[in-house]
């Protein structure tokens, strides 16, 4: 009847209505730990990484992966929080208060142990950038042994590594030079004409970039633009090299295209205007289209000239005769102020320059992609396959 109200809320109060605070924060523990997969959306990495991959690849194993590991964790959270729950106070106070100063050292540690400098580079979604970043970090490397290099693979879409870049949040991420004119830069009217007209849009892409305070270092030899697909039987039955040539069998052409293909005047409304040609076109998420190809029910695709499906299902490109789709090379993109600061590494990335051909990219593609092999490992043969690495042994 004397208990003072601290006591009384101490004492009486809060142990009554723990139960009910713990489950409340259970709740949103586990809503956190679901919710924060998103941030793969925005190059923060984390679990979301392997359900973004999956559902980019169409691997379910990978979508299926992060979302196990996802609900794992939840679990594993909620466990540690009703085992608290049961301890002492004390205890709990503890407990917490190592798991913060371990974290504390941990990050003291990195500080005290980094290199003089750390280069971040980032990559889009997808196995071919994952693949040249590991090139990058390996020549960097290479080049100067005391710089830290910290890879972002499966960053995100062009808008956020642009920003990211901009902002110096990272230092390096690999654009293509269509890219750059179509959603980076605005050439004039008289310079997007010279492109349409088939003239190699890297130096134009470069000379854009530079107004911008950017590096576009040279780029290497593929052209990873659009294609017009089918499988080799296909076009084997029906003499089928061009995209031209498709006018002899348009009626009969079942085409599955993305959303955004159908929409692009370097897409399927240029096809209609520069090549004549009308197909019954169904749309089709990017990452279904190869399969409905391989399964026969479309007999004509779009896609990227590296696709590593091109070789796991056997499928032709068919040649762009009438030059519709725009050119896409590839190079390292960087703010001037930091290119300026590092020439070493920027020789050591030009090294590049004129390497790979598109045969080569849907190869190690495939590689990663299809067989499974780890991104590093690829990068790492190729370079060292064409003299652009000493193999240490």
């Amino acid at each position: 009847f004397g208990m003072s109200r601290l006591r009384k809320l101490f004492k009486v109060e809060l142990p009554i209505a723990l139960p009910v605070i713990l489950s409340g924060v259970r709740t949103a523990m586990v809503m956190i730990i679901g919710t924060a997969t998103l941030a793969a959306l925005i190059g923060a990495g984390g679990l979301g990484t392997f359900i973004l991959l999956g559902i980019d690849r169409n691997d379910a194993a990978l979508t299926l992966m992060g979302a196990l590991a996802a609900a794992l964790l939840a679990i594993v959270f909620s466990w540690l929080l009703n085992v608290m729950q049961k301890v002492s106070w004390k205890v709990s106070v503890g407990v917490v208060a190592v798991a913060v100063l371990g974290m504390v050292g941990s990050q003291v540690y990195t500080y005290a142990t980094a290199p003089k400098e750390t280069i971040t580079i980032a990559g889009k979604l997808g196995s071919e950038p994952d693949i040249l970043i590991n090139m990058y970090k390996e020549l960097i490397q290479k080049a100067d042994p005391d710089v830290g290099v910290t890879l972002k693979s499966n960053f995100g879409q062009t808008s956020f590594l642009y920003n990211a870049l901009r902002t110096d949040k990272i230092g390096i991420y690999p654009e293509f030079s269509g890219t750059v004119l179509a959603s980076l830069t605005k050439p004039s009217a008289a310079q997007q004409q010279q492109v349409t007209a088939g003239k190699d849009n890297y130096p134009l892409a470069k000379k854009l970039l530079a107004k911008q305070g950017l590096s576009y270092l040279k780029p290497m030899a593929y052209n990873n633009t659009y294609a017009l697909v089918v499988k080799e039987s296909f076009a084997k039955r029906y003499d089928l090299h061009t995209i031209s040539d498709l006018g002899k069998i348009a009626p009969s052409i079942r085409a599955g295209f993305d959303l955004e293909f159908i929409d692009r005047q370097d897409g399927y409304k240029g096809i209609q205007s520069k090549y004549g040609l009308q197909f019954k076109v169904d749309s089709m998420d990017a990452s279904l289209r190869y399969q409905a190809l391989d399964r026969g029910q479309i007999n004509l695709t779009d896609g990227y000239t590296t696709d590593a499906q091109l070789r796991q299902y056997h499928l032709v490109a068919l040649q762009d005769d009438k030059g519709l789709f725009p050119i896409y090379r590839g190079a390292p993109l960087m703010r001037t102020v930091f290119a300026e600061k590092h020439p070493q590494l920027v020789a050591a990335l030009n090294k590049l320059a004129g390497q790979i051909t598109e045969k080569q990219m849907q190869t190690m593609n495939y590689a990663v992609s299809v067989k499974n092999e780890k991104a590093a490992t690829v990068a790492h043969r190729y370079l060292v396959q064409h003299g652009l690495l000493k193999e240490v042994r």
